[in-house]
């Protein structure tokens, strides 16, 4: 067994010739390739082997488990013997088709197990089957339906005495390619580029080796991570990383796409996951799932962060000082609450981020009106602040010197979706907008061609994590490199 987890890559070319260049790009990023034979049209098995760089996986999967080959088992299995004669360092046979391969050679066999719909409630008879062959390595490639279809995974690998590729594919599998070197796996699969994966979910192997750090995880990897859902726009898991490694932190910051935040938490207890950030919609209700919760945090009734300590996990709320803070920067004023005493201000929404930035703004001394489209909601959160209350509807009605978007309504990808009219703004005006990404949506671009002075949630989003950075580690953040880094994201979208 390998010391360390390997980075595979798939060649999923489809002329011999671009598998050959291929193979040559992989050598910048990856420990060995997987020839993908059914991928090729004009296969010159001889002519590609003999340009390999890396160690290679010869496969030929067939079109029942995910792959394109088409033709009848005999033809498939002859070309896998083949490539045993001509060199393949290993060759991957689909269980059921194990019997029926004879080659025997110096290639290392792979018996493989794959499913596309579901991580099966039988996969331990499936791998007792997979065990009783005489594989050098076992592989079983399930789907994510849940993210806790990833611990089934995981203790599989820490299980094992044997060899084993062991991963989730989809969405909700990519923390089992990205951990695969603190659970043991034999390698774990990344794409050479973007559009060249040969499963849902790869990574392209340099987002892995860079946004991961992929190649400094190992078995003592601390696990944080942020539990949302929908989750992929998260620049959170790029910041904490880059934040982790700039001060040579053995850590690691995943995202947890999350329908059952309770359970969620509870089942993860199981891989000593270290911190959590916690986003839209669980922000309220992972408090049942907490052993304490800060005094803050309880008010608002609202949690953003959890820190493990001595096996408790710990909430607290960094959303509301950050947004206070981000909102009298903005203003250019000293963070005292001075300015924002007596100023009126409308905030859109009531929810998590919303309670934030309301009790926040009353221990400001702020006259606030809490505006929501289920008027119930915003009721009860203004009478828990001392605020008015009023439907969404009533934001052209109401005066105000300062407007806070506190909804997800213009979050990335719904960048021209806004929660207010543009009637109702006016020159002098403050617009903060609690969304970061984009930095500028629809409400705050409708702002700007009113007059107003415009506020995005790139501030509130650096000193929140910033705060959630400090509590879990101990240390001061990088906040420079944080805010460089969510900077480069955005743009690149």
């Amino acid at each position: 067994m390998s010391a360390r987890t390997l980075l595979c890559v798939p060649i999923t070319a489809e002329t011999t010739e671009a598998a050959i260049l291929d193979m040559y790009k992989a050598e910048e990023v990856a420990d060995m390739v997987e020839l993908r034979l059914d991928y090729i049209h004009d296969l010159d098995l001889g002519r590609l082997l003999g340009h390999k760089a890396l160690p290679v996986i010869a496969t030929c999967r067939p079109v029942s488990e995910g792959g394109r080959f088409a033709g009848d088992q005999s033809s498939r299995l002859r070309l896998l013997q083949d490539a045993v004669g001509l060199g393949a360092d290993f060759v991957d046979i689909e269980l059921e088709a194990w019997a029926d391969f004879k080659a025997r050679g110096k290639s290392k066999r792979i018996v493989s197990y794959h499913n596309l719909t579901e991580t099966p409630a039988n996969l331990d008879s499936i791998v007792k089957s997979l065990r009783s062959t005489d594989a050098h390595i076992i592989k079983i490639a399930t789907t994510a339906t849940s993210i806790l279809d990833n611990l089934v995974i995981f203790d599989l690998l820490q299980k094992s005495k044997r060899a084993m590729i062991a991963l989730c594919m989809g969405e909700d599998g990519l923390i089992s390619r990205v951990l695969a070197p603190k659970f043991g796996s034999f390698l774990t699969f990344a794409a050479l580029s973007e559009g060249k994966e040969s499963a849902p979910g790869q990574l392209p192997a340099a987002e892995l080796k860079s946004l991961y750090r992929f190649n400094e995880i190992n078995k003592k990897t601390e696990i944080y991570g942020v539990i949302g859902n929908p989750i992929a726009h998260s620049m959170s898991p790029a910041i904490h990383n880059a934040a982790f490694g700039h001060l040579g932190l053995n850590k690691v910051y995943l995202p947890f796409r999350v329908d059952d935040v309770v359970a969620f938490v509870e089942a993860f207890k199981a891989v000593e996951v270290k911190g959590y950030s916690v986003t839209i919609p669980h922000k309220e209700n992972v408090i049942a799932a907490l052993d304490e919760v800060d005094e803050l945090a309880q008010k608002i009734g609202a949690v953003n962060t959890v820190v493990e300590k001595r096996a408790r996990l710990i909430g607290s709320n960094t959303d509301s000082s950050a947004a206070i803070f981000s909102l009298e920067q903005a203003l250019g004023e000293s963070p005292e609450g001075v300015v924002l005493s007596g100023k009126r201000v409308v905030v859109l929404g009531a929810g998590g981020a919303a309670r934030a930035i309301a009790f926040g703004l009353r221990q400001c001394g702020a006259k606030t009106t809490i505006l929501n489209r289920t008027v119930k909601r915003a009721k009860r959160l203004a009478e828990e602040v001392g605020a008015q209350w009023g439907p969404l509807s009533d934001a052209s009605k109401v005066e105000m010197d300062i407007l806070v978007n506190a909804t997800s309504v213009g979050m990335y990808p719904e960048v021209d979706e806004t929660p207010v009219d543009k009637e109702v703004f006016r020159p002098g005006l403050v617009v903060f907008d609690m969304i970061y990404n984009p930095l500028e949506a629809r409400l705050l671009r409708e702002a700007k061609d009113a007059g107003c002075k415009c506020v995005s949630g790139l501030d509130m989003f650096v000193e929140q994590a910033k705060e959630q950075f400090e509590l879990w580690t101990g240390k001061k953040a990088p906040t420079d490199l944080m805010r460089q880094i969510v900077l480069e994201r955005l743009g690149e979208r």
